[in-house]
């Protein structure tokens, strides 16, 4: 079947510059828009999809060393019994395991250096269950810590501020000190560094120091342990589970506290959701103005056209139809513009590990500093759920930019047009 005119028509006006050079000019602008409104959703589609990348990068990491929910004494002292406490949760069908654990802050000093640590009591045998970064050491670093003999896992990054290796002695300085003759003085231990671990995140190998369940309730003075770790079978259901575990230990009177890993690093999460939100916004004016940069070129190319509208509408066509013309013309714009935007922005996001480690071998830089963003490579999360409405919204912009223009296009008088032709 053959096409509508209206549509033949169009598209022979977005083609003008090809075939007559007096319209090379209105072509040229009609291209301008075209690259803009590709490199607007190219950009939106690689930033989003960096942003949706760092999140589960930093999530999945997290998560190496947190649990996905936590129980804690409400008054901060040993739990009266946890293994009763962790039996009832593991009633809980989405649990898969759980291990108890102490965490208490701390000094660790090597001669002149200095370091605050959060300092984790665990049981080598639970641990593995709950968290990754415990399975990994499960039969290494891990192994290595025996009740009583005060050894210490540290994180890489930590160590090194601390310049200690394995083999080498730490001095632990832990809160409270303890009444002597000389007045208050503080506890100190020296703990012998047993092994190393490196989580790929560097706030935790910076500051995390693992010691025996035992060891950690001899140094900070508690009869048990604080708290219990536990996972799930899906990360996404920690704050459903968390809420039905708070109720129902409520209801028993426990006196603990339930804590999902949402809630534990809020802030976090919070800001990044808000960082996307606005760079959203930020990029989509940029869609925005190359969209309605077809508002000059549909006008341009109106006031071009008079005559061939005049015969058009003397030979019969209708005010809507000269209006779908160049509706049609600028829809082409638009909709190739997207698409070449999405091919772009797509196979950047979805090559971006490697692209960015040529880069920056190229300029010499790192975009990165792993001190400063927590990881070292540029990770990226194309995302359904963004490139679509992205798509939809480019194409919503090009054809509200062709509106106004196809409406003045469908009001010029036959008569009036031909008068000074």
């Amino acid at each position: 079947m053959p096409l509508p005119y209206e549509i033949v028509i169009g598209w022979r006006y977005t083609r003008a510059g090809r075939a007559a050079r007096r319209n090379g000019f209105i072509s040229f602008i009609s291209a301008v828009s075209m690259l803009g409104i590709a490199l607007g959703v190219a950009a939106l589609i690689i930033v989003l999809s960096v942003m949706n990348g760092f999140q589960k990068e930093v999530r999945d990491r997290m998560l190496g060393v947190l649990a996905h929910v936590e129980l804690l004494s409400a008054d901060g002292a040993a739990l009266a019994d946890w293994q009763a406490l962790a039996a009832r949760v593991q009633q809980h069908p989405r649990v898969r395991a759980s291990a108890p654990f102490i965490a208490e802050q701390g000094l660790l000093a090597r001669g002149q250096d200095m370091k605050g640590v959060l300092v984790r009591g665990v049981d080598p045998a639970l641990e593995p269950g709950v968290t990754a970064l415990g399975a990994d050491l499960a039969g290494s670093a891990l192994a290595q810590l025996q009740p009583g003999a005060f050894g210490v896992v540290l994180g890489a990054a930590l160590a090194r501020q601390l310049g200690v290796g394995v083999g080498d002695a730490v001095t632990l300085i832990v809160p409270g000190g303890q009444v002597s003759p000389a007045g208050v003085v503080p506890r100190l231990r020296q703990l012998a560094v047993v092994g190393l671990f490196d989580s790929g995140h560097y706030e935790y190998d910076a500051t995390l120091a693992l010691v025996h369940l035992q060891d950690a309730q001899r140094l900070f003075r508690v009869e048990g342990p604080t708290g219990l770790r536990v996972r799930l079978d899906d990360l996404h259901a920690a704050r459903a589970v968390a809420i039905e575990l708070q109720a129902a230990l409520d209801a028993a009177g426990s006196g603990v506290v339930v804590r999902d890993w949402t809630r534990a690093n809020r802030t976090w999460f919070a800001a990044v959701q808000l960082e996307k939100r606005m760079m959203f916004i930020i990029l989509t004016l940029i869609v925005a103005v190359a969209a309605f940069n077809l508002v000059s070129t549909l006008v341009m190319t109106v006031t071009d056209k008079r005559a061939d509208i005049a015969i058009l509408r003397t030979l019969g066509a209708s005010p809507a139809s000269v209006m779908a013309i160049f509706v049609v013309q600028g829809a082409v714009v638009g909709v190739v513009g997207t698409l070449a935007g999405l091919a772009l922005g797509l196979g950047v996001a979805l090559h971006i590990d490697t692209l960015v480690p040529a880069l920056e071998r190229l300029l010499g830089v790192a975009f990165l500093p792993q001190d400063i963003y927590l990881i070292s490579r540029m990770p990226s999360d194309p995302q359904a759920g963004d490139v679509v409405p992205i798509a939809l919204m480019a194409l919503a912009l090009a054809f509200a930019a062709t509106l106004y223009p196809s409406w003045r296009a469908s009001r010029v008088d036959p008569a009036e047009a031909l008068r000074h032709e």
